[in-house]
C-alpha cells in the first residue's frame, strides 16, 4: 500500500519517509508525479492548511495522504511567521531570504529571542481523518550557524542545547525535532486504529 507525502521537499520527504521505514507502506511524494494539483493555503491555523492539502491531494490521487504545515513562532513578533513561515519574505522567498527578513525584525527587540517550531501532520485516506502535532522549544540567534537542514534551522537553538538545528546530523534532529514528533505521535495513532499493521 502507498502513502503520498504532500511535498516536494527533500528534507521533509527524508524526514517523514524515516519515520515509516519499518510499515508496511511504501512511501512516495509529489516528485513522482508530473500533474500536480496548486492548492492554496489560505488558513491561519498548521492544522486548518495540514487538512487542505491532505483533502486537496487524496482527492486528486485517490491514494492515502499525509501532509504536513509548520513554521517558526517567535513570541516578540506575536508569534510570527507562524503559517506564513515559508513565505515570510515574500510569495518567491528562499530560505535565505526568510531568514534574513526575520533577523531584522527581530533587530527591534532586545535578546533573547524566545521561539518554537510547530507542526501539525495529518493523515487521510478517504475515511480516516488523523492529526497530530509536535513542537521544540528553543530562541533565535541572530548569526546563522550550521550547514545542514533547512528554513530557519541556522538561527535556532533547541531548548537544552548548545547548537543551531543547521549544526545537528539529519539523525539527531529527527530524534527531536517537531515534525519527529508530531510525526511519531501520528504513528502511533495509526496503529491504535489499525491503519499500521
Amino acid at each position: 500500500m502507498k502513502i503520498l507525502i504532500a511535498s516536494k521537499n527533500k528534507h521533509k520527504i527524508s524526514e517523514i519517509s524515516a519515520i515509516f521505514k519499518n510499515s508496511k507502506f511504501e512511501i512516495i511524494s509529489l516528485n513522482n508525479f508530473n500533474e500536480i494539483p496548486d492548492v492554496d493555503e489560505y488558513e491561519n491555523t498548521f492544522y486548518g492548511n495540514a487538512k487542505l492539502k491532505t483533502e486537496a491531494f487524496f482527492n486528486f490521487y485517490k491514494i492515502p495522504v499525509i501532509a504536513d504545515d509548520s513554521g517558526l513562532c517567535v513570541e516578540c513578533l506575536n508569534n510570527q511567521p507562524g503559517v506564513k513561515s515559508s513565505r515570510y519574505a515574500g510569495e518567491n522567498a528562499n530560505d535565505k531570504m526568510n531568514r534574513q527578513k526575520l533577523l531584522n525584525e527581530l533587530k527591534k527587540f532586545p535578546p533573547p529571542y524566545p521561539a518554537f517550531f510547530e507542526s501539525v501532520i495529518i493523515f487521510f485516506d478517504g475515511t480516516n481523518l488523523i492529526s497530530a502535532n509536535g513542537i521544540l522549544k528553543g530562541e533565535i540567534i541572530l548569526q546563522e550557524k550550521g550547514n545542514n537542514g533547512f528554513g530557519y534551522d541556522p538561527i535556532f537553538i533547541p531548548e537544552g542545547h548548545n547548537k543551531t538545528l543547521a549544526e545537528f546530523s539529519f539523525d539527531e534532529k529527527n530524534l527531536i525535532s517537531h515534525r519527529a514528533k508530531a510525526l511519531n505521535n501520528l504513528y502511533s495513532k495509526l496503529i491504535e486504529r489499525n491503519i499500521l499493521k
